[in-house]
């Protein structure tokens, strides 16, 4: 195979979650500009309207569907659209996440049980039909999203929201306790952790009252820049594709060399 056939994803099927804005999104674009049908999910599915049918204008197949990753039910309806529609699943990127900030001394046990609910919970029941449906076919690539808050602490004036780190931190390790226990049915399970992306969820950093450490944090990035889509969509389809054939339990930065200092 060539480059260029190592990295085309003609044909294949996609479920991107979260995929309805911010890092979700260009993932989906990645995937599709490679020549995957995208399969988007979230919970606002006007969002997933939207973007399916701007990939749709690439040529490829699109299907949006509305899915809360806190519901049992929303997650296997997600799956069964997806196998009505297409018949298989050859991709699965759990990016969808959510947040929730308060001060770590009185933070709320339903709140810190809701992200769980979502980060963790959701996507082990996904992953987990998904899986069977990848090892019927002989094979498969789950690519999980994290954060690099996911192997690090935040100071509480920026980012007080511990139980996001935490949930992160699990999404890494069940990275790479999946990556050893599917390789027997060729399923490979890697991990993404983006640093600082100007996305819808961390808008709350750019108002005018955060800029102090907004600078600060600038400062910390070797690179001295945020991410923006481009960055996100090489890794993801190299993630996805035949280019990364002898890579699986990764978790990979894409931070500007934040968690390299």
């Amino acid at each position: 195979m060539n480059v260029k056939q190592l990295f085309d994803l003609s044909g294949k099927v996609a479920i991107v979650t979260g995929g309805g804005r911010g890092i979700g999104e260009f993932i989906a674009t990645g995937l599709a500009e490679a020549g995957a049908n995208v399969v988007i999910a979230s919970r606002k599915v006007e969002n997933c309207e939207k973007v399916a049918k701007k990939l749709a204008g690439l040529g490829i197949k699109t299907l949006a569907v509305k899915c809360d990753m806190a519901s049992k039910d929303d997650i296997n309806n997600l799956v069964d659209a997806t196998i009505k529609e297409f018949g298989t699943v050859d991709i699965l990127v759990n990016n969808a996440g959510i947040t929730w900030g308060a001060p770590t001394l009185e933070y709320p046990l339903d709140k810190w049980d809701k992200i769980f609910n979502v980060n963790v919970r959701g996507v082990w029941i996904l992953t987990q039909r998904v899986a069977n449906i990848m090892k019927d076919k002989g094979g498969g690539k789950i690519l999980n999203v994290s954060s690099f808050y996911g192997s690090r602490g935040g100071i509480e004036e920026a980012h007080p929201a511990v139980a996001y780190n935490s949930s992160k931190a699990a999404i890494e390790t069940l990275t790479k306790n999946l990556a050893v226990k599917l390789a027997r049915y060729n399923i490979y399970v890697n991990c993404i952790a983006p640093g600082f992306f100007r996305t819808d969820m961390m808008e709350y950093v750019f108002k005018p009252e955060m800029k102090p450490i907004l600078d600060l944090t600038l400062a910390q990035i070797p690179l001295v820049k945020y991410g923006e889509e481009n960055d996100m969509k090489g890794l993801a389809v190299f993630l996805t594709s035949s280019a990364s054939s002898y890579v699986t339990g990764a978790i990979i930065p894409v931070d500007g060399g934040l968690l390299a200092k």
